[in-house]
């Protein structure tokens, strides 16, 4: 009784595989679809024309039989197969129906053996030969694809009696071939002239070198032991970094270290899906924990987790995400592994170093493993950090490859030699040959040159049922799930059987699910998975991709990133489809709605990079077929803090567009937003933007298009902003917040409604009112910080320092190292604390400068030179001046007034009296011509001070009195007092 050997069952018939097996394979290896890397060689007789003429018929047709008999029997002795035979031309193929790991170097000893035998046939021929992927299996039967056509033109181009090669087979062939020099061919159909060389001779058998020597692993894993060892002594957290190239064995030195560890381990990888999945490895380590932390920590983490709608901005992950850790470690030393690095998105690198860098009082390991491409993008990955460390493994030498080799199974001697030769100290390498020699029952086997080569002819081993598994699955990815591949297959009778024995041939293994009720399997390795999929037609993979979306869908419900992988799949079932010319747009809508929905999710947290690319990629697929002016200015929004010129190019030319199209209100939100990007590069005035955005809005109102009024009256508000009316800018950010609301869209900051408030007209007590009838549930801490200050506004101090302290802590818990300087040194200023305002003033500049900042230090550093002032600095008070003045934009009101104050009062202390009472009247003329009531007052305030200090007293008098009722007007209780104290004291008689 013989065994099925597709469900490993028993089987009665005695036959390779049972009925029902047999009846479900999908086809046999030749009759399979499949795309391939091949060789093609192309032969043909030159002169046949004269030889035909010369010839008797009948010997002519004897001729032609020996000479297709002998290039069949050439081409199959090399293990190539004959496609078809055109007039007297031979087209080979290396590759179909198996591969083989040198095809390109069998197709290269066949040409030469095919060249020298057409004289003993007592005729000339000329021979091409190529590589590249193609189609094979189709009902044809015949290899298809443009590799094919550059063989024959190579053919064409050959001289009687020579080969010509093209690159891509000399690249394969190089260290076993001799060839002449390049030649530069102009091939009908391609634009650019493509190299060939002339096929001298075959000398040889492949072989492979690296440029770098071989080391060790004693020296690395020590490194990792004591990177570990640091970490638990000092309570500290270690960045520990493996680089090495695919399968060079970072996963086997962390699976060593991990042996002796009895600390817990928790692991999370970064997919290859594309730019937007951001934290789902974080999300995989979250479900590793049985608990999350107490208090704001944990709400970033539920939003990660889908347990919130309330999206958490990427600071606040990252904050979230290291508290937890430390939570973690703080009982027991903790590791926290990041693997495939190398394919995750900026915000997740920036949250590892903010775990890196902030961690304290946690024995905690964060151990990356990636390849080198990781230094190409942060060059100064864990460079110049004394907790930090990175190691680059290199090829094994010769006494590890050969413990290795032990430690993997019996070799056959014959084989030993080769193998070491050809994988050359790569661990993978190494298994991989050692399993395909078991998969062929130990007979010899021709040694892969390349792993690509190696992994492709593994494949082609497998029953077709199996490989038709591993195909399935590789278009999930690298870990996949038993009831998608059943569900792709069209009913999954027989799936739970291959897929054991894919797990016993080592090409996969059980892995964690990520679905409930499902079981999840991972690819040995990527390269594995790469193979598989590489090998479907793209009309299959677009089908495959479809149908898997439908299907998570259904069945993925719980997972987080599910918008941005249903999103991913999609994407590439619509692109493959347009590759095809078959272009689908409803599949491609499809895509682009769940990236879009993504996009939006990583813009609320504050992940503009991710948002950009997911909108981008959206768009590309909505472009060719149809106009969506929101979301091209989603994108803009996207890139407008990331590279104004593109954000400006993208609303243009959305206007453009729908100018063209006749869809006016359309056109004029796209260009207003354009103009508003344009002003924040200076490229724009407030009044042409106003026009537009006045245009705009009647139009859009009509149309109750919500969301096209939020980027109009935002646009206004940056309109007031420029000429200083903070009401009026109050008045457009309530309106802009009202609006998002209405089209359901985040309301990023509040649009800075907070800083309208604070430095407008409207009393503190109104502000205070306005802005809590606005705060969302969990407040940024922008806001928070603006609503202490107006609490202090109030004289109510108590509140006003508890609240300013507390957003100081948790801005700095997020990763600012500034804190909330800015308002714990108005609370102090009001509170009458000259000297703390002036600390935090200082350490809040020195913030701003260290991260480039320079429009917002032109403005706290005049800010803090006034406060120097009254504490008689004046020296470093006009140092700071200056700097403000340098900074500052002319229509910066606030950085024109403030350093024209401390100017006056440098000059004023100097008995410069004159020139210090101009710079002062100019500072109350540039504050009286804006809405600013608290600038306007301490503008008064100042000139007071100026004009006493020359013995002006009736005029200082006044000028203290319009200090008082700017101050009064806006409710700015302590400095009021502090006025009215000052008046009483002057207007007392001499």
């Amino acid at each position: 009784m013989a065994i099925c050997a597709s469900c490993g069952q028993e089987n009665p018939e005695g036959a390779r595989f049972c009925n029902a097996c047999a009846a479900s394979l999908d086809a046999s290896p030749v009759e399979r679809e499949q795309r391939k890397t091949v060789t093609i060689v192309f032969c043909d007789i030159t002169g046949s024309t004269e030889l035909s003429e010369s010839t008797d018929p009948e010997a002519l047709r004897g001729l032609l039989a020996r000479y297709f008999a002998r290039m069949k029997g050439i081409v199959e002795s090399h293990g190539g197969s004959v496609e078809k035979f055109i007039g007297d031309a031979v087209m080979a193929v290396f590759g179909v129906p198996v591969t083989h790991e040198d095809d390109a170097l069998r197709a290269c000893r066949a040409a030469v053996e095919m060249r020298d035998a057409l004289p003993e046939l007592g005729i000339a021929g000329r021979i091409g030969v190529n590589t590249g992927e193609v189609v094979t299996g189709t009902e044809e039967r015949l290899a298809t694809g443009d590799a094919v056509n550059v063989a024959a033109r190579l053919e064409q181009a050959a001289q009687p009696g020579e080969v010509l090669i093209g690159v891509e087979t000399l690249r394969l062939v190089r260290p076993a071939v001799r060839v002449g020099e390049e030649r530069g061919l102009d091939l009908k159909g391609k634009a650019q002239p493509v190299a060939a060389y002339p096929l001298l001779a075959a000398t040889g058998e492949l072989e492979r070198s690296f440029s770098t020597p071989m080391v060790g692993r004693g020296r690395e894993l020590q490194g990792l032991r004591d990177a570990f060892a640091r970490a638990d002594a000092d309570r500290s957290c270690q960045l520990f970094t493996i680089l090495g190239s695919a399968g060079v064995g970072k996963s086997r030195l962390a699976a060593e270290f991990f042996a002796g560890l009895e600390s817990k381990v928790v692991r999370g990888r970064c997919l290859s899906y594309g730019e937007g999945i951001t934290y789902w490895p974080v999300v995989e380590i979250l479900k590793q924990f049985d608990a999350l932390p107490e208090g704001d920590a944990a709400r970033p983490l539920r939003s990660l987790l889908g347990e919130t709608e309330e999206p958490g901005s990427a600071e606040e992950i990252a904050w979230g995400f290291r508290k937890l850790l430390e939570l973690e470690a703080q009982q027991r030393s903790l590791v926290c592994v990041f693997d495939d690095l190398h394919w995750a998105e900026e915000t997740l690198l920036d949250l590892v170093e903010h775990v890196a860098d902030l961690s304290r009082d946690a024995p905690l390991l964060l151990l990356c493993m990636a390849r080198p491409e990781l230094l190409e993008r942060r060059p100064s990955w864990g460079g110049g950090k004394w907790n930090a460390t990175t190691v680059l493994l290199e090829p094994l030498d010769a006494d590890e490859t050969e413990q290795l080799l032990s430690e993997l199974g019996e070799i056959p001697p014959e084989l030993h030699d080769r193998i070491v030769q050809v994988a050359e100290g790569n661990p993978l390498f190494l298994e991989e040959m050692l399993a395909l020699v078991r998969d062929s029952g130990g007979v010899e086997v021709e040694v892969p040159p390349t792993i690509q080569a190696l992994l492709a002819a593994r494949l082609d081993q497998l029953d077709p049922a199996e490989r038709s598994v591993l195909e399935h699955g590789s278009v999930e990815g690298r870990t996949f799930h038993r009831g998608a591949v059943a569900a792709l297959a069209d009913g999954g009778a027989e799936v739970d059987g291959r897929l054991v024995a894919l797990v016993r041939k080592e090409l996969v293994r059980p892995d964690r699910t990520q679905l409930p009720g499902d079981d999840a399997y991972r690819f040995r390795h990527l390269l594995i998975r790469d193979a598989a999929y590489d090998g479907l037609p793209k009309a299959t993979r677009a089908d495959l991709h479809r149908r898997f979306a439908e299907w998570l869908q259904q069945h993925g419900e719980d997972l987080v990133e599910l918008e941005e992988i249903l999103g991913y799949h999609l994407e590439q079932a619509a692109r493959y489809l347009a590759e095809l010319g078959d272009a689908d747009p409803q599949v491609a809508d499809q895509a682009s709605e769940h990236l879009v929905s993504a996009g939006l999710r990583s813009l609320w947290r504050g992940d503009v990079r991710a948002a950009g690319a997911l909108f981008e990629r959206a768009l590309s697929l909505t472009r060719p077929h149809r106009l969506d002016v929101h979301l091209e200015l989603e994108l803009a929004t996207a890139l407008s803090g990331l590279d104004v010129q593109r954000a400006v190019a993208v609303a243009e030319a959305a206007a453009d567009r729908a100018e063209q199209s006749g869809e006016r209100p359309d056109e004029l939100l796209a260009r207003t937003v354009a103009a508003a990007e344009r002003m924040e590069a200076g490229d724009c005035g407030a009044d042409e933007l106003e026009q537009l955005a006045r245009s705009a809005l009647p139009l859009l109102d009509a149309a109750a298009d919500h969301a096209g009024l939020m980027h109009v009256w935002r646009a206004l508000a940056d309109v007031a902003n420029m000429r200083g009316q903070f009401e009026e800018r109050t008045r457009a950010a309530e309106q802009t917040i009202r609006c998002a609301r209405r089209a359901h869209a985040q309301e990023v900051g509040l649009f800075d409604l907070h800083w309208s408030l604070l430095l407008g007209p409207r009393p503190a007590s109104k502000a205070l009112e306005t802005l809590d009838a606005f705060l969302p549930e969990q407040p940024p801490p922008g806001p928070l910080a603006c609503r202490a200050v107006l609490l202090a506004m109030l004289d109510r101090f108590d509140e006003a320092r508890l609240l300013a302290a507390a957003v100081d802590e948790h801005t700095r818990e997020l990763g600012h190292a500034g804190g909330s300087g800015d308002a714990l040194s108005e609370v102090s200023l009001l509170a009458g604390d000259e000297a703390r305002a002036a600390e935090y003033l200082r350490s809040y500049c020195e913030y701003l400068e260290s991260i480039g900042a320079l429009a917002e230090l032109s403005t706290y550093a005049p800010m803090l030179g006034r406060v120097l002032c009254t504490l008689g600095d004046f020296d470093r008070a006009q140092l700071l001046a200056e700097q403000g003045r340098e900074l500052g934009g002319p229509e910066d009101a606030m950085t024109q007034v403030l350093w024209r104050q401390v100017q006056a009062s440098v000059l004023a202390h100097r008995g410069e009296h004159s020139a210090g009472e101009r710079l002062a009247r100019e500072a109350v003329a540039i504050a009286d011509g804006t809405d600013m009531l608290w600038a306007q007052g301490d503008a008064y305030r100042d000139l007071a001070g100026v004009l006493e200090a020359g013995g002006r007293r009736e005029k200082a008098i006044a000028a203290w009195r319009e200090a008082l009722r700017r101050y009064e007007h806006k409710e700015i209780v302590p400095l009021a007092r502090k006025v009215s104290e000052q008046l009483a004291v002057l207007q007392e008689p001499i």
